[in-house]
């Protein structure tokens, strides 16, 4: 288990890496519906219906009919998902840190250059780059 995933499993509830997903992408997203949200994380309908649920339950989801359309039901993260998502960023940054301190003083600047490699490769092949 990384550092990062035992930061997330240390955290109170406990998120699956898919929940934490979900969370996030309505955090970024405020207001999306049931089935972009699915699209977004790449799960079905109904699977990502259960999945609010059991964040609904936990106090980190609150599902509301939308204003222009009734039948429509829209998710937003609640203030108690905003802080719990808000702790795991927190812990994750702790984590990599206590990680990046052991990294030798002289590889540091490659460490740096192989990071800002990597982000500019995944910014390249984001799902947006290709539409």
């Amino acid at each position: 288990m990384d550092a990062c995933e035992r930061a997330s499993q240390s955290a109170s509830p406990r998120l699956s890496a898919l929940q934490l997903r979900a969370l996030t992408a309505v955090r970024g997203c405020p207001g999306v519906n049931l089935t972009r949200l699915a699209d977004e994380i790449g799960a079905t309908t109904p699977a990502t219906s259960r999945l609010c649920d059991r964040l609904e339950a936990a106090g980190l989801l609150r599902r509301d009919r939308a204003d222009d359309d009734r039948r429509e039901i829209v998710l937003t993260v609640t203030q108690h998902g905003r802080e719990t998502l808000e702790l795991l960023s927190e812990r994750r940054t702790r984590a990599v840190y206590e990680v990046l301190k052991h990294v030798p003083q002289g590889q540091g600047h490659e460490l740096l250059h192989g990071l800002q490699a990597f982000a500019q490769a995944a910014d390249g092949a984001s799902p947006s780059h290709g539409k």
